[in-house]
């Protein structure tokens, strides 16, 4: 039953959503590099709040800009970036979990034991709902197909 539904969760995506052509395989980013579309990822992780970016306050890390509300936040992430980095990449988790790459909505997002989760934004489908359901299979799919799906456009 699981895996039917994982399969009709892909097809719902598949169908509502292109991927977008992306600047790195690994990071859901575009042309500009700018991670989490300007938010900083301090107060996603510290905070549980999404919050946009001040573009003078930023590091970049592994070629990708990222964005601070203030320096305190920046050099928090300059301290130790894994810490702060969005899981899969930024991209969403449960397209992740179901075989598929899709921009996500920065404020749609799930932060559980320090680990920062994105999600797509849709009328059609509320991927973090789907994510948070059963999430315990959703993160064993998704961490199974990551390596895989890192290294394809």
């Amino acid at each position: 039953m699981k895996t039917i539904r994982l399969f009709m969760v892909a097809a719902i995506f598949a169908i509502s959503f292109e991927a977008a052509a992306q600047s790195k395989a690994e990071y859901n980013i575009d042309d500009s590099k700018i991670a989490l579309a300007g938010y900083s990822p301090v107060s996603y992780i510290d905070l549980d709040l999404a919050q946009r970016g001040d573009k003078d306050i930023k590091s970049e890390y592994k070629g990708v800009k990222y964005f601070f509300v203030d320096v305190d936040q920046k050099k928090k992430f300059d301290a130790n970036p894994q810490k702060y980095l969005p899981q899969f990449g930024g991209y969403c988790a449960t397209g992740i979990a179901v075989g598929a790459k899709f921009r996500t909505d920065p404020n749609k997002f799930l932060v559980r034991n320090g680990k920062l989760y994105m999600f797509l934004n849709s009328i059609e489908v509320d991927a973090k709902q789907l994510w948070v359901a059963d999430e315990k299979t959703m993160s064993k799919k998704a961490k199974s197909n990551w390596p895989s799906l890192s290294k394809k456009m």
